[in-house]
């Protein structure tokens, strides 16, 4: 450190102003700046996001607040992920960097303080990360760290919000960990479409609509189908609930499918908006008991 901070105060000043210090620092930086410029606006984005959640959580449907909550519990596991990426960095740079150091143990002998939280926080051990699947864009990973930084208070923060939404919702609570097997691990796969129809094309449209609905209703991995008429308005919402992504594009290329797909093109004023998401499959068999 004498010899860093000595090439750096050439002129033996004993003294280093911030500008000299950061000139002298800057072309080292590298993707730092990036790094750092990336944090100021994800701490933003989240303050933004749990005022917002604050203010709107009791007045959103009980969907809007399944999906809150969820995108919280996400953004909690994600940013410990991170935070134990960071750690680990840390560690193997400052191994390389330090002489003498004291040899760690295994990560199994190391000693883990063990924390009470609510089971449903219960982090896996693995990382799934499907960057080709345009339905999935959940990130499950990380272990479990206690933090004492700036990212271990946003943490709490949010875990603190969750158990304060879990606790005002106790109807949509989860099931308890050791009540899950099989398919509460899963997702099943929500498909929302809508379609505004040509008022000359309404009465063709619903008959076709009829079809489609009770074929899709009657398949094997189809768990429901539901569809909302938007009232004074040619606009159908359909709701399609499947156990996986895969048995809805097989279902595509059914002919029932295309024959629906035809009518849809002859009949709508405009392109048909499809939108997915992947929602937890012990929240479905939970409502459906």
């Amino acid at each position: 450190m004498q010899e860093l901070y000595c090439s750096i105060d050439r002129k033996q000043t004993d003294n280093l102003d911030v500008d000299q210090l950061s000139g002298h620092l800057t072309p080292h930086v590298g993707e730092y700046v990036n790094v750092l410029s990336a944090l100021e606006k994800l701490n933003v984005a989240i303050l933004k996001a749990m005022d917002q959640t604050k203010e709107e959580y009791q007045g959103s449907s009980v969907l809007g607040q399944f999906v809150t909550r969820f995108l919280l519990r996400e953004t909690s596991t994600q940013l410990q992920s991170l935070q134990s990426s960071l750690d680990c960095a840390m560690e193997a740079v400052h191994d390389q960097g330090c002489t003498g150091r004291r040899i760690l143990k295994k990560p199994e002998e190391l000693p883990i303080q063990k924390v009470a939280k609510r089971s449903v926080r219960r982090i896996q051990k693995n990382m799934c990360l499907s960057p080709t699947d345009p339905y999935s864009g959940m990130l499950t990973t990380g272990v479990s760290v206690e933090p004492d930084n700036h990212w271990g208070s946003q943490i709490n923060q949010l875990e603190q919000l969750i158990d304060k939404l879990e606790c005002e919702s106790p109807h949509l609570e989860p099931l308890k960990e050791d009540t899950l097997a099989g398919t509460y691990n899963s997702n099943i796969l929500l498909i929302q479409r809508q379609m505004s129809v040509k008022e000359k094309d309404v009465e063709p449209f619903q008959q076709a609509l009829k079809i489609y609905t009770d074929t899709t209703s009657s398949q094997l991995n189809n768990l429901h189908v539901s569809v909302q008429n938007l009232p004074d308005r040619s606009c159908f919402i359909m709701y399609e609930f499947w156990q996986d992504r895969l048995s809805w594009m097989s279902y595509l290329q059914s002919s029932i499918s295309k024959t629906f797909q035809r009518c849809i093109i002859d009949s709508l004023e405009e392109p048909e908006m499809v939108s997915t998401m992947l929602l937890p499959a012990s929240w479905w068999i939970m409502n459906n008991n």
